[in-house]
């Protein structure tokens, strides 16, 4: 009778989304694995607890609709059994049609999991160079440190990249004057509604606007005309939004459309909108108010918004540098580095922006080292699928100019799509994304079947 082998540990360097899913997904297939985490021992000058899996910036993971590119990601990824997926509608709280999770209770349950189980070992330590001959997976992720990244650029001959991420404020819920703030999601009946809205008239735009424009920021010492070119699309800084045109907040994250203020019985000239940040209901932050203003300033000019002008802050806002590797240059699409297989990246540090994406990538690499440890073939997830079109993205050789990507249906550019003869032409758009996601359904359906 032959002699069972158990397979090597694995590595996994970095406890974010993507490390905390690739521990996971190793230790489900009965692989030993071995997690460093460099907090709080180092901190990053983002992160607040200590917690595995802590979300920074937003405790928003997008879109839960399944005609949204983020929505179909999320169904892709329960299909490969994604445990921070399972995590995060457990500790899901109202925000309309997006995932949202109280972000503590979903850091704390994860890091209670994974440091717990007895297939994996936790070092809580800074690493600053990767063992070379063991499998190991690096999701150190944006906000990795000097260190280990300058350890990386050498080591892997690529270009350091960046771009300029914000946070945004948390409000206290019993700080609010709830008599200016009316409850209700885009294009819901009045009276309902998770979001909570702060409804503001022509004036009140205007007046807030100007003194957003005149408040001080925090100055950033490489953050001149040439960085604000690196400024992510979906975490641009307020004041940034604003810079840009009297009515660009109107057109962004002040949007009304869709909503009814039940008050002066019409929509609002702009609204600023508030999502519950944790199950108590006792956190709200101000949704797409990410911003780099001194704290003093963030406080002076967000009480100007109805509603707010007694708010406490718990938490305010801040801009940091989020870092990325020029992964077409280096890493396969089975997210192994090219020359050097027996290292897999994951994770943000990739270049996939968002956290869904973060899990994505974190999963399929935890999976891939995982078959590697166990001597069966890696997985290439289909192209036609939003997660094998991340993937894709991340690992094409070709770039001009490799920018972070989230999930989107402008990934599937290279797809054909004909209307049937006599359709109107005004659906061409809708028929097109509806071809997408059905043709990215049946190509993961193949996919799952084929594991």
């Amino acid at each position: 009778m032959s002699k069972k082998i158990n397979p090597p540990t694995v590595n996994v360097i970095g406890g974010g989304l993507a490390g905390s899913e690739a521990a996971y997904q190793l230790i489900r297939k009965g692989v030993k694995v071995r997690l460093f985490e460099m907090r709080p021992m180092v901190e990053t000058g983002a992160h607040r607890t200590e917690y595995l899996a802590e979300l920074v910036c937003s405790n928003s993971l997008g879109s839960n609709l399944p005609d949204r590119a983020s929505g179909l990601l999320k169904e892709e990824l329960r299909a490969l059994n994604s445990y921070l997926l399972e995590s995060a509608y457990k500790y899901r709280v109202p925000a309309g049609q997006a995932l949202a999770v109280d972000r503590d209770a979903f850091a704390r349950e994860i890091s209670r999991f994974i440091k717990g189980h007895t297939s994996l070992e936790f070092i809580n330590d800074e690493v600053i160079e990767i063992p070379k001959d063991e499998i190991t997976i690096i999701a150190t992720g944006p906000l990795t440190s000097p260190t280990f990244y300058k350890y990386l650029l050498e080591t892997f001959g690529v270009d350091g990249l960046k771009f300029f991420d914000a946070i945004a404020p948390v409000v206290r819920a019993d700080s609010l004057d709830m008599s200016k703030i009316f409850k209700g999601n885009r294009y819901d009946e009045e009276g309902g509604g998770d979001y909570l809205n702060c409804p503001l008239s022509k004036v009140e735009y205007q007046l807030f606007v100007d003194e957003l424009l005149k408040a001080e920021k925090i100055p950033l010492p490489d953050f001149e005309t040439q960085a604000r070119k690196s400024l992510f699309s979906a975490c641009q800084p307020v004041e940034e939004i604003a810079s840009t045109g009297v009515d660009s907040l109107r057109f962004g994250p002040m949007k009304p459309v869709g909503l009814f203020d039940p008050q002066e019985q019409r929509r609002p000239y702009a609204v600023v909108q508030l999502r519950q940040d944790n199950l108590l209901g006792s956190m709200y932050n101000i949704v797409g108010f990410q911003t780099n203003l001194k704290y003093s300033e963030q406080e002076r000019v967000f009480r100007l918004i109805p509603g707010l002008a007694n708010a406490v802050f718990l938490r305010l806002g801040q801009m940091h540098k989020n870092i990325y590797l020029n992964s077409p240059k280096f890493l396969t699409n089975t997210l192994q580095v090219k020359d050097k297989p027996n290292f897999f990246f994951g994770g943000q540090i990739t270049g996939v922006e968002g956290y869904s994406e973060s899990v994505g990538t974190g999963l399929l690499a935890g999976l891939n080292a995982g078959r590697l440890a166990l001597g069966k073939p890696l997985l290439v997830p289909p192209p036609e699928s939003i997660l094998g079109a991340l993937i894709k993205y991340i690992t094409f050789p070709d770039h001009k100019h490799f920018v972070p990507m989230n999930a989107n249906f402008g990934l599937f550019e290279g797809i054909s799509f004909t209307q049937e003869p006599g359709s109107d032409k005004k659906n061409e758009k809708s028929d097109r994304k509806a071809y997408i996601i059905a043709l990215a359904r049946k190509a993961f359906r193949e996919f799952i079947g084929s594991l």
